[in-house]
């Protein structure tokens, strides 16, 4: 069946933000308190969105969550009107108003695993919000990314949503930052594999917390009908995470019959190696790109987020290309290794640059900032189509972003009602654009 990959990229919403909210992010942490530009983040957004669409691809776009996000105080115990409870919580709790105040959600690879109807047992295309209970200022996420998975992918026929899994550690679940999808053709049946970082039932002691769980992982193997033939459940090396490798997506990416990783993104890699081949055997032949430590190390890897890049195939393109952040470029060993891989004859044809600053600042490169979504032709005419990019939302989208984004927010920022105020103005107005609806956020409902 003819199928193709989408990519449905996060929106920047209008309170982004450098909050160092995220352990084992090294970039988040290195830049927490400057300020930043939600102007430009949006719009770095929107083109790297709309090149792929000129190009060819089905491109979508996730709508940004309400920040800062007022009934998560009023759970804390803040009273008032809007902007008493603003206040009261920036004066008394100010680290809990960053933590309601986050933009990332902007990074959609953590949105939800998904599974393709090629690969499902009742044959539709399964979503499950990711619960991010690891972190408390992405565990608010996982309800208003299931409303807008339910708006996009609104037929019951052809997509299932699900809840999150429960929000308790044994369940600890990131999304599609730590999923690979492995086949012949999009359409085709594939290996899936997921990749986890502890076992939920062990005690796990590290430099900075393994998010991933053993037990989500088969979770989601239950729920979205997945074959246990077809499927691999790999561990990903405590090394990366003590490097600061928080997903898998920052050591690992793959698409087609080609997976990418560096050499210690994985614990017994010969074996995860293994499991694949025999995962796929009888559908296709995997090819395996490892990236030698000794060509670029693990801690160059991680800062120039070398695998958080997009792994293309672009149309009338021979092979793959790799969408890989400016960061790349301008590190001497990754750059000096892109130039060797397209020079070889192996899957990866071209490495291309994105200018994605402001996320990567953030500790997000072009490979975060997109939820993969494999959609036959009949799945992709039921998506939302208001919700798929095109010249004209594009140039809707950035009018939008120069009217309501501010070009630079500093931290102190946040606890201004005017910037509350801004954001309900620009997500209002957002709905009626992307046609989800006057009830999609708290605000619009209360």
């Amino acid at each position: 069946m003819n199928a193709s990959e989408a990519n449905f990229d996060g929106i920047v919403g209008p309170t982004h933000n450098y909050g160092g909210l995220s352990e084992g992010n090294l970039a988040s942490t290195r830049n927490e308190g400057q300020a930043s530009s939600p102007r430009q983040a949006a719009l770095e957004g929107f083109a790297k969105m709309k090149s792929l669409a000129d190009r060819g691809l089905i491109q979508g776009v996730m709508p940004p969550q309400e920040r800062p996000f007022l009934p998560q105080l009023r759970a804390m115990g803040f009273t008032g009107s809007d902007s008493e409870v603003l206040q009261s919580a920036a004066r008394e709790a100010p680290r809990f108003l960053k933590l309601v105040s986050s933009s990332s959600h902007m990074w959609a690879a953590n949105a939800a695993m998904v599974s393709p109807s090629a690969d499902t047992a009742d044959g539709r295309v399964h979503f499950t919000p990711a619960n991010l209970l690891t972190t408390p200022h992405r565990g608010i996420e996982g309800p208003q990314t299931q409303r807008a998975l339910s708006r996009i992918f609104a037929d019951e026929s052809r997509f299932a949503v699900h809840d999150t899994l429960p929000m308790q550690p044994m369940f600890a679940d990131e999304g599609a930052a730590n999923h690979v999808r492995l086949c012949e053709a999009h359409g085709d049946a594939g290996v899936e594999l997921l990749v986890w970082g502890r076992e939920g039932l062990g005690a796990y002691e590290g430099r900075f917390p393994a998010r991933q769980t053993l037990e989500s992982c088969e979770a989601i193997v239950r729920r979205h009908g997945l074959s246990a033939r077809r499927t691999v459940l790999a561990q990903q090396a405590r090394q990366a995470i003590e490097a600061g490798a928080f997903h898998n997506d920052v050591v690992c990416v793959g698409t087609r019959q080609a997976l990418f990783y560096h050499e210690q993104a994985f614990e017994q890699t010969a074996r995860v190696q293994d499991a694949v081949r025999d995962a796929a055997d009888g559908l296709f032949d995997p090819v395996f790109v490892e990236v030698p430590a000794s060509a670029v190390s693990l801690n160059d890897a991680i800062t120039s987020y070398l695998f958080n890049s997009q792994l293309l195939e672009i149309p009338g393109e021979d092979r793959l290309v790799l969408l890989a952040p400016e960061e790349t470029r301008e590190n001497a060993a990754t750059r000096a290794y892109c130039e060797a891989l397209i020079a070889s004859n192996g899957p990866i044809g071209a490495v291309e640059f994105a200018d994605v600053r402001q996320s990567m600042r953030n500790g997000g490169g072009p490979a975060c900032l997109r939820l993969r979504v494999v959609l036959t032709d009949a799945e992709h005419a039921a998506v939302l189509p208001s919700c798929l990019m095109s010249d004209e939302l594009y140039a809707r989208l950035c009018q939008w972003a120069e009217t309501h984004y501010r070009d630079r927010l500093d931290p102190a920022d946040l606890a201004d009602p005017q910037l509350m105020t801004e954001a309900h103005t620009a997500l209002d107005a957002l709905t009626g654009i992307l046609g989800l609806g006057g009830d999609f956020y708290a605000f619009q409902r209360v």
